[in-house]
């Protein structure tokens, strides 16, 4: 069961979803900063209303950053585009072939093997699974070590196409999804996200505790977050 609302704070319009949850979560989404607040179904809307409120600066500081963040162009999956693949950028090559698609990097260009007549779409999807296998094949050697470090365990870790977030850790089930455009952003971006999921599991909140946690597992944590949310974005993603 779900209730929708909105709420009007001056010229700030936020959608309120009250549902079976235990407590409040906030979002700004992109492109444009969209504000949504998930709450319990038995919270009154007046107290959603005094705790939006109490987080105007956090919310005008997030639109902000959406608004001014650099955008990557849209791909059209077109010869000598620009791609990139783990930081570095490749020029793609679109080839036919009569055997099953694959995708290759050779040198500075990232190829697309397809069967003749694929188009847009398909070309879109053979990336986006190629990119969702580089990271399936990455996340295990990465996750064990810091595992091993923080000493806990993840149940499950999914992969897969996120358009809010580069990734989000359930401390109740155990389970973590990263984002396959990481396997777009440098490898320590990755690492950063993957310890920052983990570090979840031991603080849910991103409070002093989770602070001081990422500082020790990995002091430089703050410089890889700038660093990954200075890179151009696709245009449904957001910083994190």
């Amino acid at each position: 069961m779900q209730l929708h609302s909105q709420l009007e704070l001056g010229e700030l319009h936020v959608d309120v979803v009250r549902k079976d949850i235990k407590h409040v979560h906030l979002s700004v989404y992109p492109p444009d900063g969209q504000v949504r607040i998930s709450a319990p179904l038995d919270m009154a809307l007046e107290t959603i209303r005094i705790y939006a409120i109490t987080k105007l600066d956090w919310i005008k500081r997030q639109q902000s950053k959406l608004r001014s963040q650099e955008r990557e162009t849209v791909r059209e999956y077109l010869e000598r585009e620009s791609h990139y693949v783990w930081g570095k950028r490749y020029l793609l090559h679109v080839a036919t072939t009569d055997a099953a698609p694959t995708v290759k990097l050779k040198h500075s260009k990232l190829e697309l093997h397809l069967r003749p007549g694929s188009g847009t779409d398909k070309r879109r999807e053979l990336l986006e699974a190629w990119y969702r296998e580089q990271l399936k094949a990455t996340v295990p050697t990465l996750l064990a070590r810091w595992e091993q470090t923080l000493g806990v365990k993840a149940r499950r870790v999914i992969v897969q196409r996120m358009k809010t977030k580069w990734g989000s850790c359930n401390p109740t089930s155990g389970l973590i999804r990263l984002n396959t455009d990481l396997a777009r952003k440098p490898p320590v971006c990755l690492e950063y996200i993957v310890v920052h999921e983990l570090v979840h599991l031991l603080e849910p909140t991103h409070n002093a505790r989770f602070q001081s946690l990422m500082d020790t597992a990995m002091p430089h944590w703050r410089h890889v977050k700038r660093e990954l949310n200075q890179l151009p974005v696709q245009h449904d993603d957001w910083d994190y």
